[in-house]
């Protein structure tokens, strides 16, 4: 006898889980772990460690204490908050401060709306917003790149930080230019800033198995990426001796970490292709319209998150026309006249 099950939509079609689909995610942020690594030494590794760590022992108090339900750190989800927790953050940040951080990360952005799926706002942009603004000085205490085991007793300032400061001093652009990293450098991650916006290469590798597994679609990062490279190039195109090119945008910041692994977060963006081309979009503006009129020199964390609270919205407008809408409508018509 056939065991039937009903259940509502949406319908699983396909054999991935919630388990399998985080563990991709972190698979997919191995290779710019190892170049955080590689360039910053093992104090990355330490802070991503006792991000990690404490973000999964937040969510098990939490889980099994306040919300009482079973904890479920088998299926990743906080691993991948601490790791991108971690990877918002300079690697010079102390143990104490990163522990604050998964703690609002996980207790206040995740657990507060009753755990897993339910999060308005991506959890670890929530910590990384909240240490920046509660610790500046350590949010942007740049470690310079120097390769493996190397001390991180010297700082210096990230590329888009030596722009920004540069402009406000009424520096020329072609001189300012003469002290940013090449493109290279750019691409291949020497430079200064987060562990996880220093390796372009890195980053891109990790996206590529995201689509090869059909974990995220390319609507979102494409909209993204492409709104900024064409806002920052018609500013370029306009003034370019005060507005740099759409390279050093696409390349610098967390652009290419958001666009990837942050914007697309399955539980806090659009549910539609429509709806995520407008969420791309959305990103892209806000971000450049920080980073090039507003107080901060990056503004990823602060665009994704205005994003995130405006998804409810583009899904109720980009709500799919349910079956038989049309037919229903048409006899209801035709039964008026």
């Amino acid at each position: 006898m056939a065991l039937f099950t009903v259940s509502g939509s949406p319908h699983i079609h396909n054999n991935q889980s919630v388990p399998k689909i985080m563990w991709t995610v972190v698979l997919a942020l191995t290779p710019a772990l190892l170049a955080s690594f590689y360039f910053f030494g093992w104090s990355a590794l330490l802070l991503t460690m006792i991000a990690v760590v404490s973000c999964c022992a937040v969510e098990y108090l939490l889980t099994k204490f306040l919300l009482k339900t079973q904890p479920s750190l088998h299926d990743g989800s906080a691993v991948i908050t601490g790791i991108l927790l971690a990877f918002n953050v300079p690697s010079g940040l102390p143990w104490w401060i990163m522990v604050l951080g998964s703690l609002v990360a996980i207790g206040v952005a995740k657990a507060s709306y009753g755990g897993l799926g339910k999060n308005l706002f991506n959890p670890a942009l929530v910590g990384r917003v909240f240490l920046l603004i509660s610790f500046p000085n350590d949010m942007t205490s740049w470690p310079v790149p120097g390769g493996n085991f190397h001390s991180d007793a010297l700082t210096g300032a990230t590329p888009l930080g030596i722009l920004r400061d540069g402009l406000k001093q009424g520096e020329s652009l072609l001189r300012i230019s003469n002290a940013l990293p090449d493109n290279a450098n750019l691409f291949l991650g020497h430079i200064g800033g987060s562990l996880g916006e220093i390796s372009a290469v890195a980053l891109l590798l990790g996206a590529l198995l995201l689509f090869v597994r059909k974990i995220i679609t390319w609507h979102i990062p494409v909209a993204y990426l492409g709104t900024v490279a064409v806002f920052t190039g018609i500013l370029w195109l306009v003034n370019p001796a005060l507005y740099i090119n759409p390279l050093f945008h696409l390349l610098t910041g967390g652009l290419i970490l958001g666009a990837f692994f942050m914007a697309t977060d399955l539980t806090t963006s659009p549910m539609t292709g429509k709806g995520m081309l407008i969420y791309g979009f959305g990103c892209g503006v806000i971000t450049v319209l920080i980073r090039v009129w507003g107080a901060y020199p990056e503004g990823v964390s602060f665009a994704i998150l205005l994003m995130n609270a405006a998804t409810p919205l583009i899904n109720k407008y980009c709500k799919p026309e349910r079956f038989g809408s049309r037919t229903l409508n048409t006899n209801k018509i035709k039964i008026q006249a």
